[in-house]
């Protein structure tokens, strides 16, 4: 199923029915495509969290309170 934006406002109720008869549907906005939503049946079990790609980013070891206070910090 392909569905705009503006679908998914007004006519959630058949883009809900479209994942419930597992079929992938296509968000659209002007006319390309932005991406897609699939069912959760279709999707599989869930990925297990040392599964994720973003699992272990940290590898310097700091907290990550002290990892997002430098973040924040003032550039001066």
């Amino acid at each position: 199923m392909e569905a705009s934006i503006v679908d998914l406002r007004y006519k959630s109720k058949e883009v809900l029915r479209a994942l419930d008869r597992n079929e992938e549907v296509c968000v659209t906005y002007r006319g390309k495509v932005k991406g897609r939503i699939i069912s959760e049946s279709e999707s599989g079990a869930l990925m297990k969290i040392a599964e994720h790609p973003f699992f272990g980013m940290n590898a310097s070891g700091a907290s990550v309170t002290s990892t997002m206070d430098e973040l924040r910090k003032s550039r001066y």
